[in-house]
This record gives C-alpha cells, sequence and structure tokens, in this order.
C-alpha cells in the first residue's frame, strides 16, 4: 500500500489571499499589468516589468509546457522531477511534477495545473496533459 503523500500548507497574507481562495476553488491565478499589459507570476500588485502598481487577478488556463526540468532520483523521499513551465498566458512558473512517470518527461511536453490538499489552501502542480 503507498502512502499519500502531505504537502505542507502555504503561508498566506493578504496581498495572495485571492490567490489562495481561487486555488480553494481550483483555479489558478496570475497578474497582469493594465499599464504595460504582461502577466506575471508570482501574483503580487506591483508589476515586475514595468513598476506599475495597476495590477489585476486573472484566471489562468492552468496549461502550459516544459521549458527546462530536473530529475532528482536519489532522495529520502523517493524521486521528483521540478523545472519551470512556460503558461499559455507567458508567464513562466517553477514547480513540481506529480502524477506522471518522470521518467518520460520532456522538454516542450504539454503539462497542465493540478491542485494537491494541504491543510490549508490547496498547493498546485503540474503534471503531464
Amino acid at each position: 500500500m503507498s502512502e499519500v503523500k502531505k504537502y505542507p500548507a502555504p503561508v498566506t497574507n493578504p496581498e495572495t489571499a485571492a490567490f489562495w481562495d481561487a486555488a480553494k476553488e481550483g483555479k489558478f491565478m496570475i497578474k497582469r499589468c493594465t499599464a504595460c499589459g504582461e502577466a506575471h507570476y508570482f501574483p503580487r500588485s506591483i508589476c515586475p516589468f514595468c513598476y506599475s502598481d495597476k495590477t489585476v487577478w486573472e484566471q489562468a488556463s492552468g496549461e502550459g509546457t516544459i521549458y527546462t526540468y530536473s530529475l532528482m532520483r536519489k532522495s529520502p523521499t523517493g524521486p521528483y522531477a521540478i523545472g519551470y513551465v512556460t503558461l499559455k498566458e507567458g508567464p513562466s512558473v517553477q514547480t513540481n511534477f506529480v502524477d506522471c512517470d518522470l521518467e518520460k518527461l520532456k522538454i516542450g511536453q504539454k503539462v497542465k495545473v493540478v491542485f494537491k490538499p494541504t491543510d490549508g489552501a490547496p498547493l498546485p502542480f503540474f503534471t503531464v496533459a
């Protein structure tokens, strides 16, 4: 019998509360700057491109492609893969890959967001689409 992996609850603050509230509903949110039009992740109130505070929440599709990844085969908790996913909306997201054959991951592969439960808000990860 395999043990269910337990994930730590995310630390929230007023600036990210909307992100975690949406995650509870299965929605993956990003921020978009209305001054320069750029989307960014991790959601924050100041645009990292033009430094404007004119940002709005936007629901992302949760779909993207693997930009790069690393497979960690030797770990006390077992193999795992981390990497960057480029979302359809443009931003890149650092993430872990779950619920897939880690040996078959490849750059350019289509992936989608999945949420894993915690004692707080669920955490977003990515799996093969």
